[in-house]
């Protein structure tokens, strides 16, 4: 397989050191390089005089950077392993969101952006989960669960966080201190602690005798039509993410009261991973994929149609909260529950390219779609409709001739 150890065996040796850390970074990069950005995304353009949809395409642009990398950055883990990737993505990182915060113009202001977002390429979940697979062998399931127990309490930590560096220090100061975070926290734990042993490509008899062809797979109705339904659910997933604050603001909230929350969202991602073992035994693999997408795209049509009260509004974030955490761990395991783990570092690169790239284009055509359809809740219906045809595309993603999983 592509990765440190067997399929069938236990941890690799420094394995669950190597976990705790990605806890820690992948939460921290989450909340510097995603959920900061729609609590300060107001003030900068406040501060700036540029445009919303402006301010919210440089951070797309940023995405699609991410996106397009997404399959070379699978095949370059696959090669040379979760430690030299990771770390290079965190250098880069530092001077990127430095940059943000020192853009004396606009172009500044893209150019930092989209160093940021190639950084965020590897540094979100999709290497994350690749080593983890790798690394974790049958076990990988319970070290996913907690990788992403752990991130999906970024937004509850670091919005209300970003909302009081920027009440203090400005968005450029809070920005400022963020960089500095990356800097502190998520290069070092990178460089030392990510050293579990990594054979790359599909070495090895018991992995070569496993590998899977990647064109075989790639072209596979099964696989397309995997990508497409992730692809539309993650599309209203992270459009939610993102405009929930705007949505919330047009509604008459303030600001606090708008990243407030988007921080009970993460606790509801929280609480839906730990409902995501208990899935996993009841339902198949397409049943499990068609029941999650179909509850992101219910929760999101209750955000559109829920104006208030207060109370009755986080209920609703909080139950989106739930459906996002369920859909991060269902990516997580798509391709090892159809295809196996031979190939997964690469083959899960490559279905990440369009999802990271409709995730990429969910803000600003979020923002752009507010604008057409005269404002937040009609987008969020819209939103709803997406993620419902991605429920509807679920039931073709069984393989023909699926590997089994380890």
């Amino acid at each position: 397989m592509a990765g440190g150890t067997d399929p069938q065996a236990g941890p690799a040796p420094g394995s669950r050191r190597a976990l705790v850390a990605l806890c820690v970074t992948v939460t921290t990069s989450y909340g510097v390089l995603l959920y900061a950005f729609p609590v300060l995304a107001p003030a900068i353009s406040a501060d700036t005089g540029w445009s919303p949809a402006t301010v919210t395409a440089a951070y797309s642009a940023a995405q699609v950077v991410s996106a397009l990398a997404q399959a070379g950055v699978g095949r370059w883990l696959e090669r040379a392993g979760p430690r030299a990737v990771m770390t290079a993505a965190a250098a880069l990182a530092v001077p990127a969101v430095a940059g943000i915060a020192l853009a004396p113009g606009l172009p500044a202001f893209f150019l930092a952006w989209l160093a940021a977002g190639a950084a965020t390429s590897g540094l979100f979940y999709p290497p994350a989960f690749a080593a983890l697979t790798a690394w974790f062998g049958s076990g990988r399931v319970r070290a996913l669960t907690a990788l992403t127990l752990a991130a999906g309490l970024s937004s509850t930590v670091f919005a209300p966080l970003t909302a009081a560096l920027e009440a203090a220090l400005g968005w450029r100061g809070a920005y400022g201190v963020l960089a500095l975070v990356l800097l502190c926290v998520v290069l070092p734990l990178h460089a030392l602690a990510l050293t579990p042993p990594w054979r790359g490509g599909a070495g090895g008899a018991a992995g070569a005798g496993r590998a899977v062809a990647l064109r075989r797979v790639v072209a596979d109705r099964a696989f397309l039509a995997l990508t497409a339904a992730l692809t539309l659910g993650a599309f209203g997933v992270y459009a939610v993410v993102v405009n929930i604050v705007p949505l919330l603001q047009e509604r008459g909230f303030g600001t606090t009261v708008a990243a407030w929350a988007l921080g009970i969202g993460g606790i509801g991602q929280v609480l839906g991973r730990l409902a995501y073992a208990p899935l996993e035994r009841r339902a198949g693999v397409v049943g499990r994929a068609v029941a999650v997408l179909a509850a992101c795209a219910a929760t999101t049509a209750l955000l559109a149609a829920v104006p208030g009260p207060l109370a009755l509004v986080l209920a609703v974030s909080l139950l989106a909260g739930v459906a996002r955490g369920i859909f991060t761990l269902l990516q997580a395991t798509a391709v090892a529950d159809r295809w196996g783990t031979a190939r997964y570092a690469a083959l899960n690169g490559i279905l990440h390219s369009p999802l990271m790239l409709a995730i990429a284009l969910a803000p600003w055509a979020g923002a752009a779609l507010a604008g057409a359809l005269g404002g937040y809740p009609a987008m969020f219906a819209v939103l709803a409709a997406i993620g419902a045809a991605g429920a509807l595309l679920a039931p073709l993603t069984r393989p023909a001739d699926p590997e089994r999983p380890a």
